[in-house]
């Protein structure tokens, strides 16, 4: 785990873009297991890629798209592992990733963006990727 001052900042990156910060497995229960509507979720890090791509990706996204999630919630790797974990059941198969971002609908899967999606990319990339899962589920 992080120190609480460190990561403050970079949860805010998320929340005052929308985000609701989840902290426990119950919240992300609640959340994920509804069967209606879409939730996007992010999880965060304090990794150099989702300073720099993931998180202004997200944000870039939500800001300029004409289709959006209904709802948008993160859940922060390293910090909170129980709801990291309980958020990542609902990402299988794909195996743990931090950072990484998922679109559900109607309580299904439908889009999911890992680390390797997100370091390997460029930041245009990521977004012009995010919203065309918008655009496609929301």
């Amino acid at each position: 785990m992080y120190p609480e001052y460190m990561v403050a900042p970079i949860r805010e990156d998320l929340t005052s873009a929308g985000f609701e910060q989840l902290m426990t497995p119950e919240e992300v229960e609640n959340v994920l297991s509804q069967k209606e509507g879409t939730v996007l979720v992010a999880i965060n890090s304090v990794c150099g890629c989702a300073a720099s791509k993931a998180r202004p990706a997200l944000k870039m996204a939500v800001s300029s798209a004409d289709k959006k999630p209904a709802k948008m919630i993160t859940v922060f790797a390293g910090m909170e592992a129980d709801a990291v974990s309980k958020a990542r059941e609902y990402m299988l198969p794909y195996p743990p990733s931090s950072p990484s971002i998922a679109l559900f609908k109607n309580g299904e899967l439908v889009h999911m963006i890992e680390r390797h999606h997100i370091e390997g990319n460029d930041l245009v990339r990521i977004v012009d990727n995010l919203k065309g899962a918008f655009e496609a589920n929301c």
